[in-house]
């Protein structure tokens, strides 16, 4: 698939960026190629492939699945203007 001017001056007003002419067909040969290197991809014989799910072969451990508060109760509340009760003191919103 190849872009033309017209194409990269849509991209371009669409990221809110500005290009000169010379830039247009420029980054329409570089997207160009890039498309076509995709497509090529695309070509690749892939049956009786597995499906990867990481390139590492390294299992994650795995922990109770439990809900807990943290723990950190006074850490949070270290950053906080004003606490009370173990709880953020915050502005009346309503009356």
């Amino acid at each position: 698939m190849a872009l033309d001017k017209q194409a990269v001056a849509k991209i371009a007003r669409l990221a809110r960026i500005e290009i000169t002419d010379a830039e247009k067909e420029h980054f329409a040969r570089e997207i160009s190629g890039v498309l076509q290197w995709v497509e090529q991809l695309g070509e690749v014989n892939t049956d009786n492939i597995p499906q990867l799910s990481s390139v590492a072969a390294v299992k994650l451990p795995w922990r109770e699945d439990k809900v807990t508060d943290g723990n950190q109760q006074e850490a949070v509340l270290k950053n906080a203007p004003a606490s009370d009760y173990g709880c953020f003191v915050v502005p009346k919103v309503m009356e």
